[in-house]
């Protein structure tokens, strides 16, 4: 058995932590410093961690390199299987060309370009938040906002700063998923918190939106419509999140929010020629104009609802226990670990959720997506693999970034760091925020955030005798505004718009929100962590 230790080196916690510390620094200054891609930085960073457990904590090799395979294939199974299913869904959309539909769809919603921002870019962005994450709703919302004449950078802009509050919930829970698997905690109090920290962000998203697409104009003509879509939102993600399941938040959130919207009769006057002139300063693509059948308009929503609907099945009890029934759980072969305490840790086991994870209810979304959309078989599954194919930078990353994160956790390196930040004392609740937010700031990943500084999170909590579940979720709450800093969201963003090379003037201009919108995160924990917004947590 491999007993864990705090003070591994000389003795000292300080030392400790810093070489503990060490895998996460390469990590951060390959991407952020030197700019080197995501899945070599970090297949380095896991390398470095192999290395600290087993030089500096005395890990067995045997068992360190065990405990990284376990969390490489946590990051294929469930994680990225979510991804890929979700985004193949979105293939066989584009295929077909219901796509096209969709978003011709929306620009008859209204010609207001303020309700259009709203309607694109947070509620469909949040919607396809919810099924894929990963730089998708980003690249599809600013695609979809310059087809309806909006100017690139200010479409750029819009998509990344509306890509906020549903990113907790991104990917079918993927973020809080992670968080509570390299935490230890139970999955349905992480999301329970969360989802009492980015609804409040919700509120103020909308009108961030209105604002930045036509100024103070847009706020006082339209702060109606906004707050109103906000707070729709708002609701519909904190009930989801914690009555129903975390997997459904952000696709509650989503069309709770467009039906507000569209129910507010001011969403529905048609816009003055001057706002119009104003805002819409880019060529609006003659293809919106094209009349589409009522039927294919049906089939173009069809998959999005194919999705709400199984995995609403899916959370009936009866379905759930029959689905959890095919869950396999065994002792991971070569991994004996204790805490310092002495206790058996909970990674010496392992749980495949076969049926009931979610990218497995995604790809039976999928099939019947298929049929309702008349993609042949042999189609479908081009398209999968070529999903797979788009996706396998993606993969190396994300399963290189888990098995980083579980050889860190098993090791011991996570405890020790959470122990020596534990000596920030009351101040770690204002801190805790920023953590996040820098980790998806360098790493363009909530996942990878919570991954990475999630478990140190709660050590720390534990140590300063701050709640667990606080700090956990405001290390996924507070990353959702580093998304639209990171360097892969503005490359992804620049790219989808033809701004190549412009990554610089976008962070400009997106920077203060996101600074401004952490700094109310962080009082937001800090008030939950006193007495002062304490009666919000369960």
């Amino acid at each position: 058995m491999y007993v864990q230790e705090l003070e591994p080196v000389a003795g000292s916690l300080g030392l400790s932590a810093l070489a503990a510390a060490l895998p996460l620094l390469i990590v951060l200054v390959l991407l952020g410093g030197v700019r080197m891609k995501a899945h070599l930085a970090g297949l380095i960073g896991l390398a470095s961690a192999v290395a600290v457990a087993w030089l500096a904590y005395g890990m067995p090799l045997d068992q360190t390199l065990s405990s990284g395979v376990q969390g490489a294939v946590f990051g294929l199974f469930p994680i990225m299987w979510i991804v890929v299913n979700a985004l193949w869904i979105y293939r066989m959309t584009v295929r077909t060309r219901h796509f096209d539909v969709l978003r011709r769809s929306f620009g008859r919603l209204s010609d207001d370009p303020r309700i259009q921002a709203l309607v694109v870019a947070f509620c469909f962005g949040a919607l396809l938040e919810a099924l894929a994450g990963f730089g998708a709703p980003v690249a599809i919302s600013a695609v979809m906002l310059v087809a309806l004449g909006f100017d690139p950078v200010r479409a750029a802009v819009v998509a990344l700063v509306a890509n906020t509050a549903p990113v907790a919930f991104g990917a079918m829970g993927t973020p809080v998923v992670t968080l509570a698997q390299v935490t230890g905690l139970p999955l349905d109090s992480v999301a329970s918190v969360v989802g009492r920290q980015t609804p409040l962000l919700a509120l103020v998203v909308p009108l961030v939106l209105v604002w930045l697409v036509d100024g103070r104009r847009g706020l006082r003509e339209t702060w109606i419509p906004a707050l109103v879509c906000g707070v729709a939102f708002a609701v519909a993600q904190f009930a989801a999140s914690n009555y129903v399941s975390a997997q459904l938040a952000d696709i509650g959130a989503a069309l709770a929010g467009a039906g507000a919207l569209m129910a507010v009769p001011r969403s529905r006057v048609p816009a003055t020629e001057s706002v119009r002139a104003s805002v819409l300063t880019g060529t609006r693509s003659e293809e919106l104009d094209a009349d589409d059948p009522r039927g294919e308009v049906v089939r173009a929503y069809a998959p999005y609802a194919l999705i709400v609907a199984i995995f609403a099945v899916a959370q009936i009890p009866a379905v759930k226990d029959w689905l959890a029934g095919a869950t396999r759980t065994w002792n991971w072969p070569l991994l004996d670990v204790a805490g310092p305490d002495g206790e058996p840790v909970g990674g010496n086991t392992f749980s495949l959720p076969l049926v009931s994870t979610g990218g497995t209810l995604v790809l039976l979304a999928g099939l019947a997506t298929a049929a309702v959309l008349g993609v042949h078989a042999r189609v479908a599954v081009k398209e999968w693999l070529e999903t797979v194919r788009e996706l396998r930078f993606a993969l190396l990353t994300v399963t290189s970034v888990l098995a980083l994160a579980y050889v860190m956790n098993l090791s011991g390196q996570a405890a020790t760091i959470g122990h020596f930040v534990a000596g920030a004392g009351a101040g770690l609740a204002f801190l805790s925020p920023v953590l996040g937010w820098f980790g998806v700031a360098v790493s363009g990943s909530d996942t990878s955030a919570n991954a990475l500084f999630g478990a140190l999170q709660v050590t720390a909590a534990q140590q300063s005798g701050l709640s667990p579940e606080l700090l956990a979720a405001a290390n996924s709450s507070g990353g959702v505004l580093g998304k639209m800093i990171s360097p892969q969201n503005l490359a992804i963003a620049c790219a989808a718009v033809g701004l190549a090379g412009r990554e610089g003037d976008l962070l400009r201009k997106v920077l203060p929100w996101s600074l401004g919108l952490l700094l109310v995160m962080c009082l937001i924990v800090v008030g939950q962590s006193t007495a002062v917004l304490g009666w919000m947590l369960p």
